[in-house]
């Protein structure tokens, strides 16, 4: 039986979890779900929510992949094979491959920004109306969904080379590179004339802001950007060796995740005030607006070009945590080639993705429940399907599974300290799914 890959390096196994964690998430929605919400207050939500729902579901997903080392339907039919919990793996499969559709969709347009901002075409002097020009770009019969196959093709040839020299090799690049492009960028910020206001809005609570509604989107937030209970941490973890500390790793993952998006936020926000934008543009923050304040500030060419660079880096080391969810369980269940599931993969990713670009342009009539394709796609997977795949995984290592195999995944046979692993337990067990079920019910209308 052919041995199954595995991670080299400890650095290798941090970059490419890192790298599965941050992506658009963090740079793209983090900065306008914040502005929408209040700056500090949704902040201080959202870090509560990484440290009590974002670290034990990471853990949950740790235990399941490093200690069965399979795919997430092996996993579940490994942990509790008499059961139906392994179907539950198919949400998690579905999810990552409507995600990887209109996700790769958003990656498209970072990658035509990035084309323009090289070009120049962004920051050439004389006005520009940039809200007008991008809702023509994605509104292009064409132009959008050719940026969209593209980026899939990128993300097909990482994928289809493995673990070691696809997965590791690229993480091991590209994450050092993003992490020098945010330094930059955000000394860049800070340096600008109203760098304190956009300061004063992200690290200043004003705690009335906090609603309801707040609470929920912070919580939310969280499961999209750690991507939790879509399985791509379990699938990366089943690439780990035995040595691997889960819950060191897990802190260390949801803490450098929140520290990108909070340094995101400081690039955004710094540049935002000093050019009087609007901190609640919403999703159109980064496509309509910042190219605005690129096209002023001086330096805008080199600043663009870093910025969308950045984006681009975000988002194919998110993308190819997901597309490897579904290439592991077809090559593992069916016994097909890695190159074979990938070519799958990518293929279903394509014709979706094509659909969720069109459906800002010819398609734009075609909707179901009211939504667009792409809507509709974001809705179902990132407001049920995520937090459904975190409540499942939740219970299912918090009270289904053998509690001492929980006990020796968490402590590495006794090597680590029980301390914290009891407090991981805990949340798990209680914590956690209470706050994933609150979430499930307010996007049900329910509370």
């Amino acid at each position: 039986m052919k041995q199954r890959a595995q991670f080299t390096t400890k650095i290798g196994i941090l970059a490419a979890t890192v790298g599965s964690a941050v992506g658009l998430g963090n740079i793209w929605r983090f900065p306008y779900e914040a502005g929408s919400n209040g700056g500090a207050a949704f902040i201080f939500i959202y870090i509560i929510s990484v440290c009590v729902i974002g670290i034990p579901v990471i853990c949950c997903e740790f235990i399941m992949g490093r200690g069965t080392h399979k795919n997430v339907h092996g996993a579940f039919n490994a942990l509790h094979a008499s059961s139906l919990w392994k179907y539950a793996s198919y949400l998690n499969i579905l999810a990552s491959l409507m995600i990887l559709s209109f996700y790769s969709v958003v990656a498209g347009w970072t990658l035509n920004y990035l084309s323009e901002a090289v070009t120049g075409k962004m920051t050439m002097t004389g006005e520009h109306d940039f809200s007008a020009e991008f809702g023509n770009f994605v509104a292009s019969p064409w132009q959008p969904t050719v940026f969209t196959i593209i980026f899939l093709m990128f993300n097909h040839v990482i994928v289809a080379r493995g673990i070691k020299k696809g997965i590791e090799r690229i993480s091991n690049t590209v994450m050092p590179i993003l992490g020098v492009i945010l330094i930059v960028l955000m000394a860049n910020s800070l340096l600008l004339p109203k760098a304190t206001e956009g300061l004063r809005f992200l690290f200043y609570p004003d705690f009335t802001k906090i609603t309801p509604s707040v609470v929920l989107s912070a919580l939310g937030q969280a499961f999209f950007s750690l991507s939790l209970g879509l399985s791509c941490l379990l699938t990366y973890s089943s690439y780990f060796n035995d040595r691997t500390p889960l819950v060191k790793n897990a802190t260390m993952i949801a803490t450098l995740d929140t520290i990108v998006a909070i340094i995101s936020g400081i690039i955004i926000f710094c540049a935002l005030f000093s050019f009087d934008g609007e901190p609640a543009a919403g999703p159109k923050l980064v496509f309509e607006i910042l190219p605005g304040i690129f096209n002023s500030m001086p330096g805008g060419y080199f600043w663009a070009v870093l910025f969308f660079l950045l984006l681009v880096f975000a988002s194919i080391t998110s993308s190819i945590s997901m597309t490897e969810i579904s290439v592991a369980y077809f090559s593992e269940e069916y016994n097909i080639s890695r190159k074979t599931s990938t070519r799958i993969s990518t293929a279903i990713g394509m014709i979706f993705g094509a659909l969720c670009s069109l459906s800002f342009g010819i398609l734009n009539d075609f909707t179901i429940f009211g939504m667009s394709l792409f809507s509709l796609f974001d809705y179902i997977s990132s407001n049920i399907l995520l937090p459904l795949g975190g409540l499942i995984f939740t219970i299912f290592v918090g009270w289904i599974i053998n509690k001492r195999f929980v006990q020796e995944q968490l402590t590495n046979n006794g090597q680590i300290a029980r301390k914290s692993s009891k407090i991981i337990i805990f949340l798990i067990k209680y914590i956690a799914p209470i706050a994933i079920v609150v979430v499930c019910l307010s996007v049900l209308r329910v509370i």
